[in-house]
């Protein structure tokens, strides 16, 4: 049976970026995501729910999230889930944690620096090149629905 890791998120930064670098040089970005879900109760009235999600983006996606958001930006995260385990200094006891590997973040909505050109998203490093699943950005006319 195959097997699929495949998140996408729309939600709001709760924190600005983080970012940081590796010993070789490579950018790496830490956000944190509000995800909201509205929904009604049982007695008609409205409840919201918010999921806390980390976020973490390497590369050149992690070098335009830290240049160009800010906490409260709305964007959409596609990625994989990740499980972070490590043992506790203080306490001994292992600890673990699910994240959120970014794939590709695309910023949504206007932000509130001052920048004249705020890129419309963030790609990762490399494009999968196209194929018979990613045809690029030919147009689907022969696609009957």
């Amino acid at each position: 049976m195959a097997n699929v890791n495949k998140v996408f998120l729309i939600g709001n930064l709760t924190r600005d970026p983080e970012v940081r670098y590796t010993p070789k040089g490579t950018a790496v970005a830490e956000i944190g995501l509000a995800v909201n879900r509205r929904r009604t109760g049982d007695n008609g009235e409205p409840i919201e729910e918010v999921t806390f999600v980390d976020v973490t983006a390497w590369g050149r996606t992690a070098e335009n999230v830290g240049k160009y958001l800010e906490k409260g930006r709305p964007v959409h995260v596609e990625g994989r889930l990740a499980l972070d385990q490590w043992e506790d200094k203080a306490t001994g006891q292992k600890r673990s944690r699910l994240k959120v590997v970014a794939e590709a973040i695309q910023f949504l909505g206007g932000g509130d620096r001052s920048q004249s050109q705020s890129p419309p998203h963030s790609q990762s490093q490399s494009a999968p090149p196209p194929g018979p699943d990613n045809l690029g950005d030919e147009p689907d006319d022969d696609i009957p629905f």
